[in-house]
Parts: C-alpha cells; sequence; structure tokens
C-alpha cells in the first residue's frame, strides 16, 4: 500500500499561497501590520492544524484514516496538471455508438465522415482496459429515444427540429435485422464492437446531448461516491461538452482525453470541425485536458506500486 506523507515545507504552493494571504491581511489592516511572527505562525497552524503537522514524516489521525483508502494519483494535463483518486473516479463513454461511429449507421447514412470518430476507438479501448484493472467505474451513455418517440420533444420542440428528419427512420443492420436509427435497443444505438459494455459497467439511456438531464447519471455516480470522471466519446462539441458542463455544474471535476473523442466536419460546406475550440473553452472554464497515454501510463505506474 502506498501512503503520502503530508509535511510542512515552505516550497509548497499551497502552503505558500496561504502565507500570502495571511501577509495581504496583514498589509490591509492597521492592526495586521503589527502581527507579531508568533502571531502569524499562529495562524497558520490553526489553520492548519487538522491535517499538518510540524514533524516531516508524521500524519495526524484524520490524514492517516484517509490515506488508507486515497489512491491519489497525478495526471499531466492542461492548463496544469490535476491529482486524482482513482478509488473516486469513472470513466464516461460518451455515445460510442453505431448511429455515429459505425458504417450504416446515421452519420454514415448522412454522408457525414466518421473516421476521427472510428480514430478513437483504439485509444479508448486501451484506457478502459487500464482503467479495468484499476478498479474504476465505466458508464456508457447512449443517445436514443422510446420507440413511440414520446421523450423526442413535441414537434415544435428544438430538441426534434435540431435533430435529422430521419431519427425512427427503419433500416437494417449490416447483418440484415432490422433497426431504427436513434432508437433504443436496436443495432444503431449498440455500442460499436471494440467497445461492447462488460459485466460490471453502466449504460445508460439519454435523449438529450446532456447524460446528466433526466437520467440516472448523477444518482449512479453519487451512490458510487465518485468525484473525478475521465471523459471519452462523440461528438466534442455537441454531447460531449454538455455533458461535460451540466457535470461541472454538480462539482464534478472533469478530465477530457482528447484523443478518444472527435468531431466530425460537417458536410455541404459548413463551418469545420471545433473540436479543437471546444477543448480550449473545456480547459479554460469547465475541466481539464489530456490524453490516453497519460492516463494509461499513470494508472499502470499506480497498478505496479500497488502489487
Amino acid at each position: 500500500m502506498i501512503r503520502e506523507t503530508l509535511t510542512f515545507r515552505t516550497d509548497d504552493p499551497d502552503r505558500g499561497a496561504m502565507a500570502r494571504d495571511i501577509q495581504d491581511i496583514g498589509k490591509e489592516t492597521p492592526e495586521g501590520r503589527n502581527f507579531s511572527r508568533r502571531e502569524v505562525l499562529g495562524l497558520i497552524g490553526a489553520t492548519a492544524a487538522a491535517s499538518l503537522v510540524a514533524g516531516p514524516g508524521e500524519e495526524s489521525a484524520s490524514a492517516q484514516a484517509q490515506n488508507t483508502n486515497s489512491r491519489m494519483v497525478k495526471i499531466d494535463a492542461k492548463p496544469e496538471a490535476i491529482a486524482i483518486d482513482i478509488s473516486k473516479t469513472a470513466v464516461i463513454v460518451v455515445d460510442m455508438q453505431n448511429d455515429f461511429a459505425s458504417r450504416g449507421g446515421m452519420l454514415d447514412l448522412a454522408g457525414i465522415d466518421i473516421s476521427g470518430i472510428r480514430k478513437a476507438i483504439v485509444p479508448i479501448a486501451k484506457a478502459l482496459i487500464s482503467a479495468r484493472r484499476s478498479g474504476i467505474k465505466i458508464v456508457y451513455l447512449k443517445m436514443a429515444f422510446r420507440p413511440d418517440l414520446s421523450d423526442f420533444g413535441a414537434p415544435d420542440s428544438p430538441n426534434r427540429l435540431k435533430h435529422p428528419p430521419f431519427v425512427g427512420k427503419s433500416t437494417h443492420a449490416p447483418d440484415g435485422r432490422e433497426s431504427r436509427i436513434l432508437i433504443r435497443d436496436t443495432w444503431n444505438t449498440d455500442i460499436v464492437d471494440e467497445l461492447k459494455p462488460q459485466g460490471d459497467d453502466s449504460v445508460i439511456y439519454k435523449h438529450r446531448y446532456s447524460g446528466f438531464y433526466q437520467t440516472d447519471l448523477d444518482a449512479t455516480l453519487r451512490k458510487l461516491g465518485i468525484q473525478y470522471l475521465i471523459i471519452a466519446g462523440c461528438t466534442t462539441s455537441v454531447c460531449v461538452e454538455s455533458t461535460v458542463r451540466d457535470a461541472m455544474f454538480r462539482d464534478y471535476s472533469c478530465l477530457l482525453l482528447e484523443d478518444c473523442m472527435s468531431q466530425p466536419t460537417p458536410p455541404h460546406g459548413l463551418p469545420g470541425t471545433n473540436h479543437d475550440a471546444s477543448l480550449v473553452l473545456s480547459e479554460a472554464a469547465f475541466a481539464w485536458v489530456s490524453k490516453s497515454e497519460q492516463f494509461v501510463t499513470v494508472l499502470q505506474a499506480q497498478q505496479v506500486a500497488s502489487a
């Protein structure tokens, strides 16, 4: 078992920030300017006493209890590295289903290039293998509507109007089976073969772009004590970004794996991909951005250290 030891170091950025805050208080008030060194140290000690002690290598009882169950790792990311507790982490795979990622699916039938989404399958698969080995929960989201389209929205609803007119239309799977576009429990909304869910994984249907809207996703994550979300899937600027925004609003910390997602270029001369723009916006305001290689490398190191 690996245990972190928290020590009082002058080069610790959090400690430095605490000290600077106390110094600023001293500058802002006449009384503060007269603080003695002992009084300043007393303020620092009072603030940190619950979790830190003066002697190197020593921990409070509460810190020891937390570290017993903690599996903290730090992952290189933008705008800065992020520390996550993998015992409180889940991987969210967004909409990697046949309608978006397979030949004969909705996007392919609409003439949209899905090669970018197909390219994301291999790194997603590698990330999932490593995550499962580390005991990380996997949750799949699937965009799909009920057969009667009762959750699609009224005829004049934005959700219905902004979707292609052939949602719900009958089609055939590559093996000849009858299917329907974006309808539950059909080939079209099955997860692609390369990323099939396994026994302990969760699969959650959604009928809007966000995985949190009128679904059990939040309740499922809360029940598991999840705090950190690793995000993969498609498309980057629609369902992925919508889910990440709603996750941030619910105080989940999200790490997007940029090579595990894609935004196809629309047809008919429309503006090109918003993949990069969405990632820049996410790292600036909603989340952290990394790559599958960093994620897998950190997990493998943690697995070796825990063996």
